[in-house]
């Protein structure tokens, strides 16, 4: 006779409910799904060992070029600093106004369907392009210069505004807008008064954060000559190999990166919360250019 094993170990054993079978097997398809594709993207990638091995030296040397910069053009670095951002702050406001009205007609809850089904659908497609492939479509037409980089980033923003911004339209609070009806509001009134209100917020601070995106891009735009300090740093490496002078482009296009990012995410934070950021970085740029502070109250003598 056979005694059975009555110890707390094997007490548990037995009263733990098996796994079904059916989540194990969902967990290794998606385990092999995730990891044979990316098996698969390695080796078309071509990543060898050797190449892996002699990059970090690449990398030193590039670095070693580039420092101490050399900040003898440092007028010419700033024009073209200037210029990147005059690019993305026309690029976001052209993003702004068309793509606000064109919200409203791609939300599902203000339009219907035949409207916002063909507008999700334009939006997408603008989006499908980035920005340096517009800006190579648009130098045929516009030339070279920092306008096509305007227009290629002020599109692109458009389909990305225009699809966060409708998002946001359909999630506000249908209460307003309900009331506003019952009480014989006009569908501009329930806009007007019930939805925007709400949503003014967070697409103000989309706005913000694709002006930040807009910034990065505006550098890389220089690439294809679509003007920005993307065009000087191109030029200091390729073409007259004077990698300091790249180095000191390169080290003021991060800088002016951090002050706007520090500063948009204040402005962003107070927005939507009405308290200032609590990052480091933000308060000593707050301190410095004095965003967010409160107005005086001294009167001046």
């Amino acid at each position: 006779m056979t005694v059975p094993d009555l110890t707390p170990d094997h007490q548990a054993d037995t009263l733990r409910p098996k796994e079904p079978i059916g989540p194990r097997v969902t967990r290794w398809v998606v385990t092999i799904a995730i990891v044979v594709p990316f098996i698969w993207a390695v080796i078309g990638l071509e990543i060898s060992p050797e190449r892996m091995y002699r990059a970090p030296a690449e990398v030193w040397v590039l670095l070693t070029g580039m420092f101490p910069p050399d900040f003898d053009d440092s007028g010419r670095i700033v024009a073209k600093l200037l210029e990147s951002i005059y690019i993305a702050w026309i690029g976001t406001m052209m993003g702004a106004v068309f793509s606000f009205p064109l919200s409203f007609m791609a939300a599902t809850n203000v339009a219907p369907r035949w409207m916002a089904i063909p507008t999700r659908a334009g939006l997408s497609a603008i989006r499908a392009f980035p920005e340096l492939i517009l800006a190579i479509i648009l130098i045929v037409p516009f030339g070279l210069g920092p306008f096509t980089g305007a227009l290629a980033i002020g599109l692109h923003s458009i389909g990305t505004l225009g699809k966060l911004s409708s998002e946001v339209i359909e999630g506000v609070d249908e209460g307003p807008i309900e009331a506003i009806s019952s009480a014989g509001g006009t569908l501009m009134e329930q806009m007007r008064f019930g939805i925007v209100p709400q949503a003014m917020p967070t697409i103000v601070s989309y706005w913000l954060y694709r002006f930040e995106i807009n910034i990065r891009a505006s550098a890389v735009l220089g690439l294809v000559g679509a003007g920005g300090i993307g065009a000087e740093i191109v030029a200091r490496l390729s073409f007259r190999a004077d990698w300091p002078k790249a180095g000191a482009a390169l080290l003021a296009t991060v800088a002016v990166v951090l002050i706007v990012d520090a500063v948009s995410s204040s402005i962003r934070r107070r927005i939507i919360t009405g308290q200032p950021s609590t990052s480091m970085l933000s308060k000593g740029m707050i301190a410095i250019t004095g965003a967010g502070r409160p107005p005086s109250t001294e009167i001046e003598t």
